[in-house]
């Protein structure tokens, strides 16, 4: 399981510092990017929204690490949004729409992630810990 808690730290890691920065300095974030011309002024609205769907993976793959087998769902909506976001890459890079400067990790960071999700994400209920007894009911219907 070490190796699921490491990637799922690491996903958090990502998920918190792209929230934080679209949340906090949205036209500052896009800028580092370099994502232009400048958006929009209501850009900044689309912004805010990604920025708590971040967030709020962030927290989950947080979670996910503490207890995999209890979080699995966080952990395969993530595979999910992970392809999404390497199709939409590669899709936008293909278009010439954007740069590999412009995408950054975003080119190749979804593709290691989803192999790791894959290869360590729990299977099986076989692999579910079993409960403690609950020693006020034990050995009661």
């Amino acid at each position: 399981m070490r190796p699921l808690r490491i990637t799922l730290i690491t996903i958090g890691a990502f998920q918190l510092v792209l929230g934080l920065a679209f949340l906090l300095a949205p036209a500052a974030t896009a800028h580092l990017l370099g994502l232009r011309p400048a958006a929009p002024a209501w850009a900044t609205w689309l912004f805010a929204m990604m920025a708590a769907r971040f967030l709020g993976y962030a927290a989950g793959m947080f979670a996910a690490a503490r207890d995999p087998w209890r979080y699995r769902t966080w952990i395969d909506t993530m595979i999910a949004i992970q392809a999404i976001d390497w199709a939409a890459t590669v899709g936008y890079l293909l278009a010439a729409e954007l740069t590999l400067r412009q995408v950054g990790t975003a080119a190749f960071m979804p593709v290691i992630f989803i192999a790791a999700l894959l290869r360590w994400r729990p299977r099986r209920a076989a692999a579910q810990p079993e409960p403690a007894p609950d020693p006020v009911h034990a050995g009661r219907p």
